[in-house]
């Protein structure tokens, strides 16, 4: 199967190796409480990001694609940009029930956002030159821009107890209003507002 893969796919499967990577380290800011594995699993989401950009770029420059690299860009997106935000917002102290559900409702937009492209592509495209005009929906690696957030929020001391604007009880659950920036990011990706493709 390897034989198989063109140069973008390495780069696809870079971008996988990052979200994976992020994921580790919420995990060991969980369990050290070392705030340095927020950033490095910040930097890790940019990097996947990086490999994101990249790997189209290469594609369309060696004009080698298949729908084998599709897929794989979509099953390294649903982790790096999809998993691995929830998993660090709910590292950075979002973890009450009504947070897991909008955590979950945003991985959920992800998944289903990248399965319509992947069903749409041929449809959106700009006839026999394959390429697509335009993306419905904001594209899942978007959520950069949250892990941003959470970034400046953990080196501020901003996480845990300290999250941005505290949380609220609901029925004797917890919702840390600062998930709610999932919610809309989510809602955003499944929406059918036209974002035209660079």
């Amino acid at each position: 199967m390897i034989r198989e893969f063109h140069l973008a796919d390495w780069f696809t499967l870079g971008n996988a190796i990052c979200g994976v990577g992020a994921l580790f380290s919420a995990m060991t800011y969980l369990a050290t409480a070392d705030v340095t594995h927020i950033y490095f699993a910040a930097a890790l989401v940019f990097a996947a990001l990086v490999f994101d950009v990249l790997d189209g770029r290469i594609a369309r420059w060696r004009q080698k694609s298949s729908a084998m690299g599709r897929e794989l860009d979509s099953l390294a997106d649903v982790i790096s940009f999809g998993v691995a935000p929830a998993i660090i917002a709910y590292a950075c102290g979002m973890q009450g029930l009504y947070d897991r559900v909008v955590l979950a409702f945003f991985v959920a937009c992800g998944v289903s956002r990248l399965a319509r492209y992947n069903v749409t592509a041929e449809t959106l495209s700009d006839g026999p030159s394959g390429k697509v005009k335009y993306f419905e929906g904001t594209p899942i690696p978007t959520s950069f821009v949250l892990v941003l957030v959470l970034a400046i929020a953990a080196s501020l001391g901003a996480v845990g107890e300290h999250l941005w604007f505290g949380k609220v009880m609901i029925g004797g659950f917890t919702l840390h209003p600062l998930v709610l920036m999932f919610a809309l990011s989510g809602s955003l990706m499944i929406s059918r507002v036209k974002i035209p493709k660079l």
